[in-house]
Protein backbone atom coordinates (compact mmCIF):
# COMPACT_ATOMS: atom_id res chain seq x y z
CA UNK A 1 0.00 0.00 0.00
CA UNK A 2 1.12 3.51 -0.50
CA UNK A 3 2.05 5.52 2.50
CA UNK A 4 -0.73 8.29 1.65
CA UNK A 5 -3.46 5.89 2.12
CA UNK A 6 -6.38 6.65 3.66
CA UNK A 7 -7.27 4.56 6.99
CA UNK A 8 -9.94 3.68 8.97
CA UNK A 9 -10.54 1.57 11.74
CA UNK A 10 -14.02 0.12 12.09
CA UNK A 11 -16.20 0.56 15.09
CA UNK A 12 -18.50 -1.70 16.90
CA UNK A 13 -21.80 0.50 15.54
CA UNK A 14 -20.10 -0.94 12.06
CA UNK A 15 -19.21 -4.24 12.57
CA UNK A 16 -21.32 -6.73 10.26
CA UNK A 17 -21.73 -3.79 7.33
CA UNK A 18 -21.02 -4.75 3.80
CA UNK A 19 -17.93 -2.64 3.02
CA UNK A 20 -19.18 -0.63 -0.31
CA UNK A 21 -22.35 0.61 1.78
CA UNK A 22 -19.81 1.25 4.65
CA UNK A 23 -17.45 3.42 2.33
CA UNK A 24 -20.41 4.67 0.47
CA UNK A 25 -22.41 6.09 3.68
CA UNK A 26 -18.94 8.41 5.06
CA UNK A 27 -19.49 9.88 1.48
CA UNK A 28 -15.45 10.77 0.93
CA UNK A 29 -15.37 8.26 -1.87
CA UNK A 30 -18.59 8.85 -3.55
CA UNK A 31 -21.82 7.14 -4.37
CA UNK A 32 -21.99 3.05 -3.96
CA UNK A 33 -21.08 2.25 -7.34
CA UNK A 34 -18.24 4.62 -7.27
CA UNK A 35 -16.93 2.89 -4.01
CA UNK A 36 -17.52 -0.60 -5.57
CA UNK A 37 -14.93 0.40 -8.93
CA UNK A 38 -12.55 1.65 -6.51
CA UNK A 39 -12.79 -1.95 -4.53
CA UNK A 40 -12.82 -3.67 -7.80
CA UNK A 41 -9.49 -1.68 -8.85
CA UNK A 42 -7.74 -2.89 -6.06
CA UNK A 43 -7.65 0.04 -4.23
CA UNK A 44 -9.07 -0.63 -0.99
CA UNK A 45 -7.68 -3.50 1.74
CA UNK A 46 -9.20 -4.63 4.85
CA UNK A 47 -6.24 -6.00 7.47
CA UNK A 48 -3.79 -5.61 4.39
CA UNK A 49 -5.66 -7.97 1.77
CA UNK A 50 -7.31 -6.86 -1.28
CA UNK A 51 -11.33 -7.34 -0.46
CA UNK A 52 -14.74 -8.02 -2.52
CA UNK A 53 -16.90 -4.76 -1.90
CA UNK A 54 -19.15 -7.34 0.07
CA UNK A 55 -16.71 -7.70 2.35
CA UNK A 56 -18.64 -8.02 6.17
CA UNK A 57 -16.51 -5.76 8.56
CA UNK A 58 -15.63 -6.39 11.98
CA UNK A 59 -14.86 -4.67 14.91
CA UNK A 60 -11.50 -3.60 14.70
CA UNK A 61 -10.60 -4.31 10.76
CA UNK A 62 -8.34 -1.54 9.38
CA UNK A 63 -9.73 -0.61 5.77
CA UNK A 64 -6.67 1.49 3.92
CA UNK A 65 -8.20 3.42 0.58
CA UNK A 66 -5.31 4.73 -1.81
CA UNK A 67 -5.85 7.95 -2.78
CA UNK A 68 -6.21 9.26 -6.63
CA UNK A 69 -5.42 12.19 -7.85
CA UNK A 70 -9.24 14.44 -7.39
CA UNK A 71 -10.79 15.22 -10.74
CA UNK A 72 -13.61 17.07 -11.45
CA UNK A 73 -16.46 15.73 -13.88
CA UNK A 74 -17.23 17.81 -17.18
CA UNK A 75 -19.05 20.62 -16.26
CA UNK A 76 -18.52 21.45 -12.66
CA UNK A 77 -16.12 24.27 -12.26
CA UNK A 78 -15.31 27.55 -9.84
CA UNK A 79 -18.17 30.10 -8.82
CA UNK A 80 -17.62 32.97 -7.12
CA UNK A 81 -20.72 31.84 -5.23
CA UNK A 82 -20.87 33.97 -1.81
CA UNK A 83 -20.95 31.41 1.34
CA UNK A 84 -22.08 32.76 4.74
CA UNK A 85 -19.43 31.24 6.75
CA UNK A 86 -20.41 30.99 10.90
CA UNK A 87 -17.42 29.48 11.34
CA UNK A 88 -14.35 28.10 9.96
CA UNK A 89 -10.79 26.66 11.13
CA UNK A 90 -8.14 24.29 9.20
CA UNK A 91 -10.41 21.23 9.32
CA UNK A 92 -14.34 21.99 9.06
CA UNK A 93 -16.49 24.79 7.75
CA UNK A 94 -20.10 25.56 8.90
CA UNK A 95 -22.23 27.96 6.76
CA UNK A 96 -25.37 29.36 6.91
CA UNK A 97 -26.93 28.16 3.38
CA UNK A 98 -29.30 30.38 1.51
CA UNK A 99 -32.17 29.40 0.38
CA UNK A 100 -32.78 28.44 -3.44
CA UNK A 101 -29.00 26.86 -3.05
CA UNK A 102 -28.84 23.55 -4.58
CA UNK A 103 -25.93 21.23 -2.23
CA UNK A 104 -25.17 18.39 -4.86
CA UNK A 105 -25.22 18.68 -8.65
CA UNK A 106 -26.62 16.87 -11.35
CA UNK A 107 -27.11 16.20 -14.44
CA UNK A 108 -28.92 18.97 -15.80
CA UNK A 109 -28.09 20.95 -13.14
CA UNK A 110 -24.29 21.09 -12.84
CA UNK A 111 -23.59 24.72 -12.03
CA UNK A 112 -24.78 27.07 -9.18
CA UNK A 113 -24.02 24.67 -6.33
CA UNK A 114 -23.41 24.45 -3.18
CA UNK A 115 -20.15 22.59 -4.74
CA UNK A 116 -18.85 25.08 -6.91
CA UNK A 117 -19.19 27.42 -4.77
CA UNK A 118 -17.00 25.43 -1.73
CA UNK A 119 -14.23 25.24 -5.29
CA UNK A 120 -14.29 28.89 -5.47
CA UNK A 121 -13.70 29.34 -1.56
CA UNK A 122 -11.58 26.73 -1.25
CA UNK A 123 -9.00 27.51 -4.93
CA UNK A 124 -9.85 24.26 -6.21
CA UNK A 125 -10.81 20.55 -5.04
CA UNK A 126 -9.76 19.31 -2.02
CA UNK A 127 -7.20 16.19 -1.79
CA UNK A 128 -9.22 13.52 -1.30
CA UNK A 129 -12.31 14.42 -1.29
CA UNK A 130 -14.95 13.48 -3.56
CA UNK A 131 -15.21 15.92 -6.50
CA UNK A 132 -19.45 15.31 -6.67
CA UNK A 133 -19.80 16.23 -2.71
CA UNK A 134 -16.40 17.56 -1.47
CA UNK A 135 -16.90 17.05 2.43
CA UNK A 136 -20.75 17.35 2.37
CA UNK A 137 -21.42 15.54 5.47
CA UNK A 138 -25.50 16.32 5.34
CA UNK A 139 -27.67 17.74 3.48
CA UNK A 140 -30.82 20.53 3.60
CA UNK A 141 -33.49 20.47 0.37
CA UNK A 142 -32.96 23.06 -2.06
CA UNK A 143 -35.17 25.56 -0.47
CA UNK A 144 -34.12 25.31 3.25
CA UNK A 145 -32.08 27.35 4.85
CA UNK A 146 -29.98 27.12 7.25
CA UNK A 147 -27.10 25.63 9.38
CA UNK A 148 -24.87 23.02 6.81
CA UNK A 149 -21.36 21.85 8.35
CA UNK A 150 -18.78 20.42 5.68
CA UNK A 151 -15.55 19.11 6.26
CA UNK A 152 -12.07 20.38 5.06
CA UNK A 153 -10.48 16.50 4.77
CA UNK A 154 -10.95 13.08 5.15
CA UNK A 155 -10.70 12.18 8.76
CA UNK A 156 -12.86 15.06 9.28
CA UNK A 157 -15.52 13.77 7.36
CA UNK A 158 -15.47 10.08 8.24
CA UNK A 159 -15.87 11.18 11.89
CA UNK A 160 -18.51 13.43 11.83
CA UNK A 161 -20.44 10.98 8.99
CA UNK A 162 -20.40 8.77 12.95
CA UNK A 163 -21.88 11.17 14.74
CA UNK A 164 -24.96 11.68 12.36
CA UNK A 165 -25.34 8.24 11.98
CA UNK A 166 -25.08 7.49 15.90
CA UNK A 167 -27.29 10.20 16.56
CA UNK A 168 -25.21 12.12 18.05
CA UNK A 169 -25.66 15.09 16.67
CA UNK A 170 -28.30 17.85 18.13
CA UNK A 171 -30.49 19.36 14.93
CA UNK A 172 -32.46 22.14 15.69
CA UNK A 173 -35.38 23.68 12.82
CA UNK A 174 -38.04 26.79 12.48
CA UNK A 175 -40.67 26.33 10.55
CA UNK A 176 -44.11 28.09 9.75
CA UNK A 177 -46.97 25.48 9.08
CA UNK A 178 -50.62 26.30 8.19
CA UNK A 179 -53.05 26.41 10.39
CA UNK A 180 -53.21 26.89 14.84
CA UNK A 181 -51.59 23.72 16.67
CA UNK A 182 -53.44 23.17 19.66
CA UNK A 183 -50.33 21.83 21.64
CA UNK A 184 -47.60 23.79 23.29
CA UNK A 185 -45.19 20.68 22.11
CA UNK A 186 -45.70 17.23 21.37
CA UNK A 187 -44.00 14.22 19.77
CA UNK A 188 -44.43 13.11 16.23
CA UNK A 189 -43.87 9.19 15.82
CA UNK A 190 -44.55 7.96 12.69
CA UNK A 191 -42.93 5.35 9.97
CA UNK A 192 -41.89 6.93 7.18
CA UNK A 193 -41.06 4.87 3.59
CA UNK A 194 -40.93 5.77 -0.05
CA UNK A 195 -44.25 6.97 -1.43
CA UNK A 196 -45.74 3.97 -3.44
CA UNK A 197 -47.48 6.01 -5.71
CA UNK A 198 -45.14 9.51 -6.14
CA UNK A 199 -41.74 7.87 -6.48
CA UNK A 200 -39.88 10.44 -5.77
CA UNK A 201 -42.08 11.94 -2.36
CA UNK A 202 -41.86 9.92 1.11
CA UNK A 203 -44.85 9.42 2.88
CA UNK A 204 -45.76 7.74 6.41
CA UNK A 205 -46.55 4.38 6.24
CA UNK A 206 -46.67 1.10 7.46
CA UNK A 207 -43.31 -1.02 7.25
CA UNK A 208 -41.06 2.11 6.77
CA UNK A 209 -38.11 3.45 8.82
CA UNK A 210 -38.66 4.73 12.00
CA UNK A 211 -39.12 8.30 12.07
CA UNK A 212 -39.40 10.48 15.33
CA UNK A 213 -39.43 14.40 15.97
CA UNK A 214 -40.03 16.03 18.91
CA UNK A 215 -41.61 20.40 18.40
CA UNK A 216 -42.78 23.15 20.09
CA UNK A 217 -44.67 25.81 19.53
CA UNK A 218 -43.08 29.41 19.29
CA UNK A 219 -45.91 31.38 18.27
CA UNK A 220 -49.13 31.17 16.93
CA UNK A 221 -51.73 33.35 14.98
CA UNK A 222 -54.65 33.17 13.35
CA UNK A 223 -53.51 30.47 10.35
CA UNK A 224 -49.92 30.08 10.75
CA UNK A 225 -48.22 28.43 13.47
CA UNK A 226 -44.42 29.19 14.08
CA UNK A 227 -42.10 26.02 15.85
CA UNK A 228 -38.91 24.84 16.76
CA UNK A 229 -38.48 21.19 15.71
CA UNK A 230 -35.55 18.41 16.53
CA UNK A 231 -35.38 15.71 14.28
CA UNK A 232 -34.45 12.70 16.73
CA UNK A 233 -33.93 10.23 13.12
CA UNK A 234 -32.48 11.73 9.86
CA UNK A 235 -35.03 10.24 7.45
CA UNK A 236 -35.79 12.11 3.99
CA UNK A 237 -37.89 15.15 4.14
CA UNK A 238 -38.96 13.61 7.90
CA UNK A 239 -39.91 17.13 9.29
CA UNK A 240 -42.06 18.10 6.02
CA UNK A 241 -43.56 14.59 5.85
CA UNK A 242 -44.15 14.55 9.79
CA UNK A 243 -46.07 18.17 10.16
CA UNK A 244 -48.41 17.21 6.78
CA UNK A 245 -49.18 14.37 8.42
CA UNK A 246 -50.25 16.00 11.58
CA UNK A 247 -52.17 18.32 9.36
CA UNK A 248 -50.07 21.09 9.65
CA UNK A 249 -47.80 21.27 6.50
CA UNK A 250 -45.16 23.47 6.28
CA UNK A 251 -46.48 26.89 4.98
CA UNK A 252 -45.07 27.22 1.13
CA UNK A 253 -44.24 23.88 0.96
CA UNK A 254 -45.40 22.90 -2.94
CA UNK A 255 -44.85 18.92 -2.80
CA UNK A 256 -46.32 18.02 0.77
CA UNK A 257 -48.76 21.22 1.70
CA UNK A 258 -52.18 22.10 0.93
CA UNK A 259 -53.17 23.17 -2.40
CA UNK A 260 -54.85 25.99 -0.78
CA UNK A 261 -52.63 27.42 2.20
CA UNK A 262 -52.20 30.65 3.29
CA UNK A 263 -51.51 33.27 1.14
CA UNK A 264 -48.00 35.41 2.25
CA UNK A 265 -45.29 36.58 0.84
CA UNK A 266 -43.18 33.71 1.27
CA UNK A 267 -41.79 31.98 -2.04
CA UNK A 268 -40.42 28.70 -1.00
CA UNK A 269 -41.13 26.15 2.37
CA UNK A 270 -40.30 27.77 5.35
CA UNK A 271 -38.27 26.10 7.09
CA UNK A 272 -34.73 27.14 8.32
CA UNK A 273 -31.89 24.85 10.24
CA UNK A 274 -31.62 27.14 13.03
CA UNK A 275 -28.80 25.07 14.85
CA UNK A 276 -26.32 22.56 15.14
CA UNK A 277 -24.91 20.58 18.24
CA UNK A 278 -21.90 18.46 17.50
CA UNK A 279 -18.42 17.48 18.92
CA UNK A 280 -15.40 18.85 16.92
CA UNK A 281 -13.64 15.77 15.28
CA UNK A 282 -10.32 16.91 15.88
CA UNK A 283 -10.51 19.10 19.57
CA UNK A 284 -13.50 17.00 20.86
CA UNK A 285 -14.99 19.79 21.95
CA UNK A 286 -19.01 20.16 21.71
CA UNK A 287 -20.03 23.17 19.31
CA UNK A 288 -23.10 24.58 18.73
CA UNK A 289 -23.57 26.62 15.86
CA UNK A 290 -26.96 29.04 14.99
CA UNK A 291 -27.96 30.35 12.06
CA UNK A 292 -30.01 33.26 12.24
CA UNK A 293 -33.56 33.63 10.61
CA UNK A 294 -33.50 34.60 7.21
CA UNK A 295 -35.34 37.40 5.80
CA UNK A 296 -38.32 35.99 4.43
CA UNK A 297 -39.14 34.06 7.27
CA UNK A 298 -38.82 37.28 9.75
CA UNK A 299 -40.77 39.35 7.16
CA UNK A 300 -43.90 36.32 7.08
CA UNK A 301 -43.49 36.24 10.80
CA UNK A 302 -44.46 40.56 10.63
CA UNK A 303 -47.24 39.79 8.33
CA UNK A 304 -48.71 37.46 10.40
CA UNK A 305 -48.16 39.35 13.48
CA UNK A 306 -49.62 42.57 11.51
CA UNK A 307 -52.17 40.84 9.83
CA UNK A 308 -51.51 41.11 6.41
CA UNK A 309 -52.43 39.26 3.24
Amino acid sequence: MMAEAHRLTVGAPDSGKRLDRYLAALGTWGSRSQVQRLISDGRVHVQGQRVKPGTILRTGHLIEIEPGPPALPPGIEAEAIPLDVLYEDEWLLVINKPPGLVVHPAPGHWRGTLVSALLHHWQGPRPGLDPLRPGIVHRLDKDTSGVLVIAKETETLAALGQQFRNREVDKQYVAAVSGRMPRASGTIAAPIGRNPVHRKRMAVRPGGREALTTYEVIERFADVTFVRLSPKTGRTHQLRVHLAAIGHPVVGDVVYGRQRQPRRLMRRQALHAERLRFRHPRTDEWMTVVAPWPDDLIALQHQCATGES
